[in-house]
């Protein structure tokens, strides 16, 4: 049915008509071969109507009006109007399809006046030539019609339920992200906030503390706050999306602070007891920010979870390569007391070696992690960013 579909489609009206006209070609070919030669009037009345059909396809009314008065001279001429009629009634089955009613009654109203006043044949040839060429087309069209409108009714229907459902699922997706948000602003930035103040006061009210474990609490004290920034900021992300949509520090790293990140994350990584020898390109302050991000985060989870599972004085090598637009990062240890010989966690597993998946995934690389000799290596790399 999609082809029928198209053909009634008003994109179509050439190719309707072009199959019209070589139906009547046919007709006079056949009369021609049945020994039933049409005569010069035919020949000419059905050339004028297959021209007129062409070059009026697209203005329906104006064609139907030719076609009707092609029609009036046909029925007084000649012995057969049949070309004359097809192409009169199928001028009125295009009316109908494409104008208002009230143009459609008076197309009809025309040629039934055609018909009655034409003299053409008897009582009974009139009115099967009047339900032929005028109802049969009414009919027809209007069912075409009133098809056309029906689907074009679903599918608006299909679209209205689509934007339906997609304005549900933003009014759901926003409810999630201010409950999130709720949560880690009532419960973690609260205790990241009173532990931060209580190691401010610590390092206050403690007198002749050695110098050694004044360092530790600065360093709890400056990590405290900066992951309590940061979860302000992500809070805001939650809860207006739109609204920070601009602040590149919510979702980037300005690259040329690239570097100076990274060096900071190794130097923390260092205070909590490892060995780490970092190969940083100087490129990579020149990544996009985005790709600059994922680098920094990745390198501090995967040293947070080396000092996590392998313990203190445990060799890291942090590699970060740029090479023809693509950033090679890898991060490996040495096992440090051992434990690292097994796997923590199964591949794909946790929540820390998950999110690192998903980000890189985002960038559309793939993370690669597991055992390598007695320690573990975590390893991926992101392609160029496509412009």
């Amino acid at each position: 049915m999609r082809w029928a579909g198209r053909l009634f489609d008003a994109r179509g009206a050439l190719v309707r008509w072009v199959l019209v006209d070589l139906a009547g070609v046919g007709f006079l070919v056949y009369s021609v071969q049945a020994h039933r030669s049409p005569g010069a009037d035919q020949w000419v009345l059905a050339v004028v109507a297959f021209a007129a059909a062409l070059v009026l396809r697209n203005r329906p009314t104006a064609n139907l009006a030719a076609q009707a008065a092609l029609l009036a001279v046909a029925m007084g001429l000649l012995d057969d109007p049949t070309i004359n009629q097809v192409g009169a009634g199928w001028a009125l089955l295009e009316v109908t399809i494409w104008a208002k009613p009230v143009v459609r009654w008076w197309g009809a109203g025309l040629l039934s006046v055609v018909y009655v006043a034409g003299g053409y044949g008897s009582l009974f040839v009139r009115v099967f030539g009047l339900m032929v060429a005028v109802v049969v087309p009414l009919l027809l069209g209007m069912v075409v019609r009133i098809s056309a409108e029906l689907a074009r009714e679903a599918s608006e229907r299909v679209a209205e339920g689509h934007r339906r459902r997609e304005s549900e699922l933003r009014a759901a997706r926003a409810d999630e992200r201010t409950a999130i948000a709720r949560e880690l602003h009532d419960v973690v930035a609260h205790h990241v906030a009173s532990m931060v103040l209580r190691v401010g006061v610590a390092r206050h009210v403690l007198p002749g503390l050695d110098p050694q474990v004044s360092d530790v609490f600065d360093d709890v004290h400056g990590t405290g706050t900066t992951a309590l920034a940061d979860l302000r900021r992500l809070v805001a992300v939650l809860r207006d999306p739109d609204g920070v949509r601009g602040d590149a520090a919510l979702t980037a790293i300005e690259p040329a602070a690239l570097p100076a990140a990274l060096d900071g994350a190794v130097e923390t990584a260092r205070r909590s007891g490892l060995v780490v020898d970092a190969e940083i390109s100087p490129a990579a302050g020149a990544l996009d920010a985005v790709r600059g991000l994922a680098v920094l985060r990745l390198t501090q989870e995967a040293l947070t979870n080396v000092a996590k599972h392998a313990g203190p004085g445990t060799h890291v090598r942090l590699v970060v390569a740029v090479g023809d637009g693509d950033v090679t990062w890898e991060v490996r240890d040495d096992g440090g007391r051992g434990t690292r010989a097994v796997p923590p966690v199964p591949s794909g597993g946790g929540h820390g070696l998950t999110g690192m998946r998903e980000r890189v995934s985002v960038l559309g690389g793939e993370l690669e992690a597991g055992p390598v000799d007695a320690g573990w290596r975590v390893r991926t790399i992101l392609p160029k960013v496509a412009t």
